[in-house]
């Protein structure tokens, strides 16, 4: 087995990608990989009793620069992953693994014909039955993949610690949730998503924070919503890219060489959006990334809406009232997102008339054609 020192500066995708490159598929271990990173740890002080003057041991926590094993290897069901142990106490590991590439192997098994994009897929001869295979990862199966890497490799808890109680516990670190959307013309996404920047500039307002997050953020007040509110453009050689945040998580919009606009959702910190670490919690974060992703271009369609009349002021409080149900009321183009009524509940009118619509308009730019009502039949049944 390979055991690489890592250097710093060097990114350990491009290594593993050689590995890859030459390996054989099969399920197994790749490398060992060491660096030293710096990382939180519990170490003890010496302090002295002011009375009798004898000295004892005290623990603190503190960080410390200690090395790190990482191992990197294929599964069977969830492809390429890695594993990082910290050598000193509390002995602290983190699993990465990749959800994409989970439903890549799942379809591939269940014979579902796909177009793989890096991070996604860019076709699916069955999405109906692709998305129902995406839909069947839980808790349950990364806990059972984690545990059977435990049990195969080497760590810091040995059989005699974990017949005593000691033993890993599997929480959410980070969480990344991703929309892809495919261009049909790609050969304008790059000056399109420049548009874009310009006229998003004002989207990390606490106004516009609120709808991409769907959370309240106050700015005053002993409760007062912490972080900065901003707008930032990244240019990364020649590829622009938007970013916002919300506390510890972030939401970055870029234009993929080739054809498409992809969104990233970061999330950094659960317990942000009231959810907490423990991974039984999966669904619930799954929904909060997902639903950031699509309110951001919700908002950037408000921006591009040759429908909607200018504004002054682009706060909630500009939105249109919420019908009965809760949600917000349709727009004159009654965009399905926005209101309960457009649902797939709706009449079959309504359903082939926003079908019709849909087909006929850009995804993130659409417009009402002429004519056509302004609300339909299942936003009708829901006022």
């Amino acid at each position: 087995m390979d055991l690489v020192a890592f250097r710093p500066g060097e990114r350990k995708d491009d290594v593993t990608h050689a590995y890859l490159a030459v390996h054989d598929g099969s399920e197994g271990v790749l490398y060992v990989g060491r660096a030293q990173e710096k990382t939180p740890v519990f170490r003890t002080e010496k302090r002295r009793n002011p009375v009798t003057g004898a000295t004892y041991p005290w623990l603190v926590r503190t960080t410390a620069l200690v090395n790190h094993f990482y191992v990197y290897a294929l599964d069977d069901d969830f492809g390429p992953f890695f594993i990082k142990f910290c050598t000193y106490f509390p002995y602290n590991a983190k699993v990465c693994l990749n959800g994409n590439e989970w439903a890549k192997r799942q379809a591939a098994k269940a014979g579902v014909a796909f177009e793989p994009l890096d991070n996604g897929f860019a076709s699916c001869a069955e999405p109906a039955r692709l998305q129902r295979l995406c839909d069947r990862l839980d808790a349950p199966k990364i806990d059972r993949f984690v545990r059977k890497w435990l049990a195969r490799l080497p760590h810091p808890f040995s059989a005699a610690d974990r017949r005593a109680g000691y033993r890993y516990d599997i929480s959410v670190l980070q969480a990344e949730f991703s929309l892809t959307q495919v261009l049909d013309r790609p050969l304008a996404g790059r000056v399109f998503f420049e548009e874009v920047i310009r006229e998003n500039l004002d989207i990390g307002r606490p106004d516009r924070i609120s709808l991409v997050f769907d959370r309240r953020i106050a700015r005053r007040g002993p409760f007062a919503t912490p972080g900065r509110f901003r707008t930032r453009v990244f240019t990364d050689g020649v590829t622009p890219s938007l970013h916002v945040e919300y506390k510890s998580s972030r939401v970055k919009q870029y234009h993929k060489e080739g054809a498409a606009l992809r969104t990233e959702t970061t999330i950094n910190d659960a317990r942000d959006f009231g959810i907490g670490k423990r991974l039984h919690n999966l669904p619930a974060l799954r929904k909060v990334g997902f639903s950031a992703n699509r309110r951001l271009l919700d908002v950037q369609r408000i921006s591009h809406d040759p429908t909607r009349s200018p504004s002054p002021s682009s706060s909630p409080a500009s939105e249109p009232p919420p019908c009965a149900s809760g949600t917000l009321a349709p727009t004159p183009c009654c965009r399905p997102s926005w209101c309960s009524g457009c649902s797939p509940t709706a009449s079959p009118a309504a359903t082939s008339a926003l079908t019709s619509r849909r087909s006929s308009a850009s995804p993130l730019m659409p417009s009402r054609p002429a004519g056509s009502p302004t609300t339909c039949a299942g936003c009708a049944s829901t006022a």
